[in-house]
C-alpha cells in the first residue's frame, strides 16, 4: 500500500470517531521531524484538536530530565528558528505548533499548562508522546524522553500514551512533501495511521474515566514497517509487559496470566513480519517507576482494546 493511500484510507475510516478530543502532542526527537508533523497533520485531518509542543532540538535519551527553558544559543532543529530565538516559540504558519527550548518533560508541561490553557481554557483530554523514531522497549524505557514525557503527563493527571516505531529516521518534516515515497515518509504514514487506529479503538472501547488508570501510562511499540510490506492492516496488536516474568501477576490474556515481554514479541514480529504480520506491542506501566503495572490496571487498558488485540 502506498503511503498516500494508507493515509487516505485511515483518515476516511476514522474521522467520525475523533469527537473533537483535545490532544497535546509531543516527542523527544524535536519539533520539526517528519514523523511528528505527519502525525499532527493526520490527527487534525481526522477531527482531533491538537497542540504540538515539542523540544526545539533533538532531546532523545533524556528521560525525566527537566530545566528552565531559555533563549536559544543555536538554531532550532533543521534551522526552523534562528539563534537567539525566545525560550518558546510558534510556527509562523500554524499557531498550534510550538517549540520549547528544554527537555521533553518541559515541552509537555508547557503544552499542558500554557499552550492548552491559552487555546482551550482547560487542560487537554490526553497526551500523545511520539511516535518516537526508534523503539522504546523493556527496562530501557527509563532513559526514554518519549516515555518520560508521557509519564509526566500522567503524573499531572492527564491520560497519556507513548508511541515508538522501529522504522524511519530523524529527517525534516519538509521531506513529507519533497520525498513522498521515501522510506521515512512511508514509515511515518504507516505509524500515524496505526496511531489513529489505536485511538479510535481505545476511545470507543469503554466509558470508564479516566481513560487510562490514574498514575499509569501506556507504552506502544511498532515493529519494522517494511517486513510486512508497509501495510497497516497486517499489524497484529499484542498485550505485553515490559520485562519477562513467570510470577503469574498479570491480567489473564490468551489463557495465561504471564504476559509476553514486549522485546521478545517485537523481535519476533520483525523476523516473521512478512509471514505473519508486523506487531504492535501494548504495555501498561507505572508513570513514576516505569515498571510494569499491576493486573487491574492492565485489564482496564486491555479491555478497551479487546477488539484489536490478538494472541501470538
Amino acid at each position: 500500500m502506498k503511503a498516500s493511500v494508507a493515509k487516505t484510507l485511515s483518515i476516511a475510516s476514522l474521522i467520525v470517531t475523533a469527537s473533537a478530543q483535545r490532544i497535546v502532542l509531543t516527542n523527544d526527537d524535536g519539533w520539526a521531524v517528519a514523523q511528528l508533523r505527519d502525525e499532527y497533520n493526520m490527527l487534525t485531518a481526522a477531527g482531533y484538536e491538537v497542540i504540538l509542543s515539542a523540544p526545539a532540538v533533538n532531546q532523545s535519551g533524556t528521560g525525566n530530565k527537566t530545566t528552565t527553558p531559555t533563549p536559544l544559543t543555536s538554531a532550532c532543529q533543521f534551522d526552523t528558528c534562528p539563534t537567539g530565538s525566545p525560550a518558546t516559540g510558534t510556527d509562523p504558519n500554524d499557531p498550534n505548533i510550538h517549540y520549547v527550548n528544554g527537555f521533553p518533560v518541559d515541552a509537555v508541561r508547557s503544552g499542558i499548562q500554557n499552550f492548552a490553557e491559552a487555546r482551550w481554557g482547560s487542560k487537554p483530554d490526553f497526551v500523545i508522546s511520539g511516535s518516537n523514531v526508534g523503539s522504546n522497549l523493556g527496562s530501557g524505557i527509563v532513559g526514554s524522553g518519549t516515555v518520560g514525557a508521557a509519564g509526566e503527563a500522567a503524573i499531572e493527571g492527564i491520560p497519556s500514551f507513548a508511541f515508538s516505531g522501529a522504522s524511519g529516521s530523524s529527517v525534516s518534516y519538509t521531506t513529507l512533501t519533497s520525498d513522498p515515497n521515501g522510506s521515512s515518509t512511508v514509515s511515518a504514514n504507516v505509524y500515524s495511521s496505526l496511531i489513529l487506529k489505536f485511538l479510535s479503538t481505545y476511545l470507543s472501547g469503554g466509558s470508564a474515566t479516566p481513560i487510562v488508570p490514574s498514575g499509569f501510562t501506556i507504552n506502544i511499540n511498532f515493529s519494522l514497517t517494511g517486513s510486512c510490506g508497509n501495510s497497516v492492516n497486517k499489524f497484529k496488536w499484542i498485550a505485553t509487559r515490559l520485562v519477562r516474568s513467570t510470577s503469574g501477576v498479570d491480567t489473564t490474556r490468551c489463557g495465561t496470566n504471564n504476559l509476553p515481554d514486549e522485546t521478545t514479541v517485537s523481535i519476533l514480529g520483525d523476523i516473521l513480519g512478512s509471514i505473519s504480520g508486523c506487531v504492535a506491542t501494548v504495555s501498561v506501566i507505572d508513570a513514576n517507576t516505569k515498571a510494569d503495572a499491576p493486573a487491574a490496571a492492565q485489564k482496564a487498558v486491555f479491555d478497551r482494546l479487546d477488539s484489536i488485540l490478538t494472541c501470538i
